[in-house]
């Protein structure tokens, strides 16, 4: 996929490292040269130096080859014009414009533009954090036959593969969080200490998720 980063801050070099790490090609604008020398060495990605809503640095950074662009400077407004240009004038598939003042999202949803907020995740992580217990229902599928649950991985569970905490059929780990990540594990994942889980569970086996933790509560 060729990505093209709009603003080399810590969120967008970020992004543009890890798109990169996973084999996209990407490219990354920003006005000042030196945020651009800031993206790690083994950045395989190209660096332009210009205006982000500028035609002239989009064409060299490819806009029309690109498979999505990500404006994602310090300006609500500038992330809004790159958005537009990428969508309406090259028809970008996917932009994604970040925004402080969420009031707008869905009208920029509207005309084809994701968005994304850093202060609306970061309230919601904290009130996740803030009611977060030990083991807790996420959500509850159908008529609640099925519960997605978190859980801190215990002190007995560490060092030990997910299939300990696997039944076929009842229950099974979909995600581990682990230092800031979400991934999907393999049965032979071993679980860490600090590790969190999150396993579909059958209503009829929460007893039995419950003593795989091995906990009662």
């Amino acid at each position: 996929m060729n990505v093209i980063v709009v603003g080399a801050g810590h969120m967008g070099r970020g992004l543009a490292e890890r798109l990169s790490r996973q084999g996209h090609n990407v490219t990354v604008i920003d006005r000042d040269a030196e945020e651009l020398e800031e993206l790690d060495e083994g950045f395989a990605g190209r660096r332009v130096v210009g205006v982000g809503f500028d035609r002239a640095v989009l064409a060299e950074a490819g806009v029309e080859r690109a498979s999505a662009v990500i404006a994602c400077t310090s300006s609500d407004e500038a992330n809004v014009v790159i958005a537009r240009i990428a969508r309406g004038t090259y028809r970008v598939p996917r932009v994604i414009a970040r925004l402080y003042d969420i009031s707008k999202a869905e009208t920029y949803r509207r005309l084809g533009i994701q968005t994304i907020s850093t202060t609306d995740w970061g309230i919601r992580h904290a009130c996740e954090l803030l009611t977060y217990q030990e083991m807790d229902t996420v959500l509850e599928i159908g008529s609640g036959d099925v519960q997605l649950v978190r859980s801190d991985v215990p002190a007995l569970l560490e060092g030990r593969p997910v299939r300990e905490v696997t039944a076929i059929g009842e229950v099974e780990v979909v995600a581990v969080s682990r230092s800031n990540e979400t991934f999907i594990p393999t049965l032979g994942t071993v679980l860490e200490h600090g590790d969190v889980i999150y396993a579909a569970v059958a209503s009829s086996a929460s007893a039995k998720f419950r003593y795989m933790l091995g906990t009662n509560a």
